[in-house]
């Protein structure tokens, strides 16, 4: 009985470590989040715009605005990929099937790098070609082709809901008809945080489900456009991003509607987060937004991967 009296303190402070060890644990991730959650508020609190960011990583979700809806603009192209895919799961169809289409598919008054390439006379390519012109360039008449292909918007987010995206992702409407209509730009719309759970789904899960899925991240991982944005501050860092930007349209007075970049971020060390980050109703030009996402970027990496970061101004 005496010894037991002995080491009763110590046996006291023992078990108050272990049961209150997991809550330390927590705590120093809470910390993580809490850092994360108070610099991006910070930062994206000065800026005269209306701004959405949403970050996921182990298992852990911090967002700004995350829960607003935002026009998706060209981001759209990535739900609308996976869309593409399920179809050709469920029909039996490989991405290297051609498909035609006639010549009002081929819009000149639209942005097309693919339309500068083959030109007018252009009547057929493969599913997967039509992809590689919509993720990796952003190209508008091959998102288009690969919408109608599908059966149109309603049957995209039918379809696309079936590959895993959540309900607050929705395709409403074609680049025709945002084109033809710009007022229309919130019928393909998502929040933050819904934009940052399905790239977060398709890098731990989705894309490992067939080859089509996988050939749907090889395209994302050499994404084309938005240099200038999340992907910028991760050149130092031997970072592995996939992504997809979205850019609305300039306003009279230099601003723009929309500019937006989602996408995942795998880490050196393993680790990896998603990110969604949109902007709307923008006064400032296309660049200087682009680099309000860059410097949303930076904050992100430079809390998660401290040790990848190298100072940068932005």
């Amino acid at each position: 009985m005496t010894a037991t009296r002995k080491y009763l303190p110590h046996i006291l402070i023992l078990l108050t470590f272990a049961l209150h060890a997991p809550l330390y644990a927590c705590s120093a991730r809470a910390s993580t989040s809490c850092a994360l959650q108070s610099r991006l508020q910070e930062y994206i609190s000065g800026k005269n715009a209306r701004i959405g960011v949403a970050v996921i990583y182990d298992q852990d979700t911090v967002s700004v605005n995350g829960h607003d809806e935002f026009p998706m603009m060209s981001v759209f192209k990535f739900p609308l990929a996976l869309a593409v895919a399920q179809w050709a799961e469920t029909n039996g169809v490989v991405l290297s099937d051609s498909i035609s289409f006639g010549p009002d598919a081929l819009r000149r008054d639209t942005y097309s790098p693919m339309l500068d390439k083959y030109g007018p006379s252009l009547q057929s390519l493969s599913i997967q070609e039509l992809l590689k012109w919509s993720l990796m360039e952003s190209d508008n008449n091959a998102a288009d082709i690969i919408l109608h292909l599908i059966g149109g918007p309603e049957a995209a987010t039918n379809l696309m809901k079936q590959a895993g995206c959540p309900e607050a992702i929705t395709i409403g409407a074609s680049e025709n008809d945002l084109h033809s209509r710009p007022d229309l730009i919130l019928l393909n719309k998502a929040t933050p945080i819904a934009m940052a759970a399905l790239f977060h789904r398709f890098n731990t899960e989705i894309r490992h489900r067939s080859s089509s899925f996988a050939e749907i991240a090889a395209m994302l991982e050499q994404c084309r456009t938005g240099a200038d944005r999340l992907a910028m501050p991760l050149s130092h860092a031997k970072a592995v991003i996939g992504h997809k930007t979205g850019t609305g349209f300039t306003t009279p007075l230099g601003g723009i509607t929309a500019l937006n970049d989602c996408g995942y971020v795998n880490l050196p060390d393993g680790r990896h987060y998603s990110i969604a980050v949109f902007i709307a109703d923008s006064p400032y030009s296309t660049q200087a937004t682009a680099k309000i996402i860059a410097g949303i970027s930076s904050i992100v990496l430079s809390v998660l991967s401290p040790s990848s970061t190298q100072n940068r101004n932005l």
